[in-house]
């Protein structure tokens, strides 16, 4: 991924795929791209998380860039907010462990607690 305009095209991509599937999200699952994250590699992570989810056939799950999170030592930051739980707020997140939160907390609903650095 090289442009702001690649990472703004698999956004879209996404959502016309939960538009399609008939589902309103349920799951958000958000990643900070402020300049800080985009540094740290958080667009690598929120491909591989769009990636992960769209290789299961996830439905009802919003992925979605956001600012800053004022965390800057911890990014890539990913939260993943599904009803009911506990917003969880991972860090330092890589590709690779944006592949792992698909499996473990969005698709078998366990937190992988050694990348917690919150909870709302």
């Amino acid at each position: 991924m090289t442009s702001l305009a690649e990472l703004e095209k698999i956004r879209d991509q996404a959502r016309r795929l939960t538009e399609l599937r008939g589902e309103k999200p349920q799951i958000k699952v958000s990643v900070g791209m402020g300049t800080c994250g985009i540094a740290a590699g958080a667009r690598e992570t929120m491909k591989a998380l769009l990636d992960e989810i769209n290789s299961r056939n996830l439905v009802g799950v919003a992925v979605t860039p956001t600012g800053c999170l004022g965390l800057c030592e911890q990014e890539p930051i990913v939260e993943v907010e599904i009803p009911g739980q506990p917003r969880i707020v991972y860090g330092k997140i890589s590709a690779e462990k944006a592949r792992q939160i698909v499996t473990d907390h969005l698709v078998n609903s366990k937190i992988v607690d050694e990348w917690v650095i919150g909870r709302k």
